[in-house]
């Protein structure tokens, strides 16, 4: 059988001193600490036989992919499909001030968290994710490949193989900064998901 290897990589930490909930918004790009997390994971990724590295298209995705991608002599590919989550909060300071929700302009988003009511469903990030893996799979076959992607998306995907249910506690995700989430399929069949944290020290 011919085993392929698909790496669903979480960007680096991202320079966000108001800690605004940034989402699509462009111009946010790697703190200090998080270009070392990209050069951690190039040297992860060392040795392995990498097809191609593909990142979402937004500034912190593709800045973590480029040193893995330089390291192998590839340029890095975009793919929308690995964009961040769609929120309606996005451009807010929610996240660091959750009682901002109290107010009633909010009420009307937070109704049904099991969609979720403020951003894009899980469903459709899954079914999206999902695209974007098997076309890479089927890209890198009988070989590997690395996908920059975003904490939810890397989870949902997760959970999607892995047959949870996609509503879950953000609190329990296992997603850290620069972390891999690697598929593991022979021929076109999932044998096997595993999650490493190769920059976890940082």
């Amino acid at each position: 059988m011919t085993r392929t290897l698909v790496h669903l990589v979480r960007h680096g930490e991202v320079e966000n001193p108001d800690r605004v909930l940034y989402g699509r918004m462009p111009g946010y790009h790697l703190s200090q600490r998080g270009r070392a997390m990209a050069d951690c994971l190039a040297e992860y990724f060392e040795g392995h036989d990498l097809a191609a590295v593909t990142a979402s298209p937004m500034e912190r995705a593709q800045e973590t992919a480029e040193p893995t991608a330089r390291a192998h002599g590839v340029s890095v590919r975009s793919d929308a499909r690995l964009l961040e989550a769609g929120n309606h909060f996005e451009g807010s300071t929610i996240g660091s001030n959750p009682r901002q929700l109290l107010h009633p302009k909010y009420w009307g988003l937070i109704v049904n968290p099991f969609l979720p009511s403020w951003g894009e469903s899980y469903s459709a990030i899954a079914a999206r994710m999902m695209d974007a893996i098997e076309a890479a799979r089927v890209f890198a076959e009988g070989r590997e490949i690395m996908l920059v992607s975003h904490e939810l998306c890397v989870w949902t995907a997760r959970s999607h193989v892995e047959g949870r249910s996609l509503w879950h506690d953000p609190r329990k995700r296992e997603c850290a900064l620069a972390s891999v989430t690697t598929l593991t399929y022979h021929d076109d069949a999932l044998t096997s998901v595993t999650y490493s944290e190769p920059c976890g020290d940082l």
